[in-house]
């Protein structure tokens, strides 16, 4: 695992949300400190927007990162965490409707941080 998605991991096993998981391992990427992303990352836990919380992180800090190009990256990134796990959407990794799971959210964490980390060194 690549150094930024197992910080990312780490700080889910540290109880912090899956957006600010995701968030606080890349805060430097989106030009903010740690204790900046884990706030801005609150509005995106849980699924409250939703989609994935570990997604819409990821989503912010491309935003941030690459702002001539948000759009491409977003969609590019979407695609690719679809690809592994069938969907962006919280409430269908999490098997809430259909009572099984696609993905948990630990690994949800890990699979955006490690798409995320790659895009970010592209």
């Amino acid at each position: 695992m690549s150094e930024k998605a197992n910080k990312a991991v780490e700080n889910h096993k540290s109880f912090y949300s899956c957006s600010a998981s995701v968030l606080c391992a890349f805060a430097d990427e989106a030009g903010m400190s740690e204790q900046e992303a884990r706030a801005a990352a609150a509005p995106f836990a849980g699924g409250r927007m939703g989609k994935c919380g570990a997604v819409l992180a990821a989503e912010y800090v491309l935003s941030k990162r690459f702002p001539d190009s948000a759009d491409e990256k977003l969609a590019a990134f979407e695609k690719e965490f679809t690809d592994m796990n069938r969907s962006v959407i919280c409430l269908e990794l999490k098997g809430a409707l259909t009572g099984s799971p696609l993905r948990s959210c630990r690994g949800c964490v890990t699979d955006a941080a490690e798409i995320l980390e790659r895009m970010c060194s592209e």
